[in-house]
């Protein structure tokens, strides 16, 4: 007798769940406002969840890779679901990064690094007001929607913009420190002055997370 292949199929809160806020979505303000942040993370992040998980029950045999191997293997995917692995597979992820470099500023947020973080940040770009300067015109110059990123290649800091979801993770880099400027991540408060939506958030990034994810990257 013919055996019968299982049929598997996850839901969004089972293998790619949406993360909790490591603080209230009120907890940055006045530089991002609580509603924008319950929006942001409710509705947005989890419906990059739901799409992906129902691309990913097309295919049984990819349920069980994590976003990170889904994402370093794009090209690999099948062509029916690749579009949309890339699109909401880059919005987990990227959104889940995107929680945890942020605190509350004075409460881990804001500020400079240090140690040897701030070693790599000074030897690759110059003075602190360098790298920002850098990262703040990679994010504002992004046409359309997309991200400023600080990424690891081959042990070396970089600084790029990508639009979408895209994730460097697609190009063999490791992110670090990311910021979403997409218009959901602050019209609510800026409208269009992305800008000044940039020049508030660097007072709610969480160096010390950065500076995890920068040992880890090496």
């Amino acid at each position: 007798m013919a055996q019968v292949k299982e049929q598997r199929t996850v839901t969004p809160e089972t293998r790619h769940g949406l993360p909790p806020l490591p603080y209230d979505f009120a907890a940055l303000e006045p530089y991002i406002d609580a509603q924008t942040m319950q929006i942001h993370h409710g509705k947005h992040h989890q419906a990059y969840i739901t799409n992906l998980t129902n691309a990913l029950n097309k295919h049984p045999e990819l349920l069980d890779k994590g976003i990170d191997d889904l994402l370093r293997g794009i090209n690999s995917i099948p062509d029916d679901i690749r579009t949309a692995v890339r699109n909401n597979g880059g919005g987990h992820h990227n959104h889940s990064l995107f929680w945890t470099i942020m605190a509350p500023a004075g409460k881990g947020g804001g500020g400079e690094p240090t140690g040897k973080l701030a070693d790599a940040i000074r030897r690759t770009f110059g003075e602190f007001a360098k790298f920002k300067e850098q990262l703040s015109n990679a994010a504002i110059t992004q046409f359309g929607s997309g991200w400023g990123w600080l990424t690891v290649a081959n042990g070396k800091l970089e600084i790029g913009g990508r639009p979408n979801q895209d994730s460097p993770l697609m190009d063999g880099k490791v992110p670090i420190l990311g910021v979403d400027v997409w218009e959901h991540a602050y019209y609510l408060k800026y409208q269009n002055r992305r800008p000044e939506y940039l020049t508030a958030w660097w007072n709610v990034v969480n160096w010390e997370e950065v500076a995890r994810r920068y040992a880890a990257a090496l």
